[in-house]
């Protein structure tokens, strides 16, 4: 079950929620993930953070703290989108 937290989101949220879906995209994880998306640094973190603690983006597979994953869109986000 994905922990989904209720959030307004902006244009700039969503399309980084259209870029992750589109891919290729990474987390580097952590407390804090850094987000990059076609092997560039995304340069707006306080979204990405945002986007990841509500739940619409997360690592496509289990991984440790400073590992870069691939970055899926969530089924909450991509409910997001369509609303």
């Amino acid at each position: 079950m994905e922990l989904v937290v209720d959030v307004e989101l902006s244009v700039r949220d969503r399309a980084i929620l259209r870029a992750v879906e589109r891919g290729p995209a990474e987390l580097v994880w952590g407390s804090e993930p850094d987000l990059y998306l076609d092997g560039r640094f995304c340069c707006d973190q306080n979204a990405v953070h945002k986007l990841v603690r509500a739940g619409l983006i997360a690592p496509a597979v289990e991984g440790g703290v400073g590992q870069r994953l691939p970055a899926v869109i969530t089924t909450a986000g991509r409910l997001e989108l369509v609303a």
